[in-house]
């Protein structure tokens, strides 16, 4: 179904991440994957021996997730998204080694407004917290198409799928809020990108609302057991599973769809109760 095609699939954190059952979704399907991950590049410049520390540990997780779930050939490399230095590193590499992308999956976030599953109300958030979360969780979708795009790299008819839940449109009961409205704005990018990347490229560009999800670390670090099983419970079919979501993102990736500029659910129908 993806045969020579190559995807771009960022935000694997651990062998549990959704973005990692879509990269092993990707190659059951003969595709071929570019994992990135959050580490230390030569781009960074003052950091701390705390900061190095975490970084330095991230990427080595990511690193022994995606050669223990995926293989120890696939391609793995850091990515600082707040860094445009970093992006182009990438998208210059990838030129070098002549790997042209089909697409890519936008999996990225970060607030630095939770902490141990506490939320800061949203008139305690600074300027600064809000900005960052904006540019790592929704501004991050165009620094990438900018990088790939500037190289060649991002093909034309390539499919890009960003990640997204119900929280971006309503108040939810899930300890989300500052991250909720990057979420949104992610959403109205992906529309716009659907329009501008279709008109000029025939790119497609869909965002995708999935079930609460405590697999992943992010999942740990945002939600609580009962917030997962509220869900379950409300939901005409239970939550979605990561392979529910896997499929989605395959058949949005596929050369023979023209669905683009799409907010598509897979949540097991809980986005219809209210």
């Amino acid at each position: 179904m993806l045969n020579n095609q190559t995807f771009l699939i960022t935000g694997i954190a651990d062998e549990n991440s959704l973005a990692m059952k879509v990269a092993e979704k990707v190659l059951e399907n003969n595709g071929n994957v570019v994992c990135t991950g959050l580490g230390i590049t030569p781009f960074h410049k003052n950091v701390s021996e705390k900061a190095k520390d975490f970084l330095n540990k991230n990427y080595d997780d990511f690193q022994n997730a995606c050669q223990k779930v995926l293989g120890k050939d696939v391609y793995t490399a850091p990515l600082d998204v707040t860094l445009s230095e970093s992006l182009h590193f990438l998208s210059e590499d990838l030129k070098q080694k002549d790997i042209q992308l089909n697409g890519f999956l936008h999996a990225i976030a970060m607030d630095k407004t939770i902490r141990n599953k506490s939320v800061k109300p949203m008139l305690e958030v600074t300027p600064e917290e809000f900005n960052e979360t904006m540019n790592v969780s929704a501004f991050s979708m165009i620094s990438i198409c900018q990088a790939l795009l500037s190289n060649g790299v991002l093909q034309n008819g390539s499919s890009i799928v960003s990640l997204s839940y119900i929280a971006a449109e309503k108040v939810s009961f899930f300890p989300y809020i500052n991250i909720s409205i990057a979420k949104a704005a992610l959403e109205r990018l992906t529309l716009e990108m659907a329009y501008e990347l279709g008109k000029k490229f025939g790119i497609r560009a869909n965002a995708i609302r999935f079930s609460p999800y405590m697999g992943s670390k992010a999942g740990n670090a945002t939600l609580n057991i009962e917030d997962v099983e509220r869900a379950n419970r409300i939901s005409p079919l239970g939550n979605a599973l990561p392979e529910d979501l896997a499929h989605e993102v395959i058949h949005l990736f596929r050369k023979e769809t023209r669905i683009t500029g799409e907010i598509r659910h897979v949540d097991g129908g809980f986005h219809i109760m209210g």
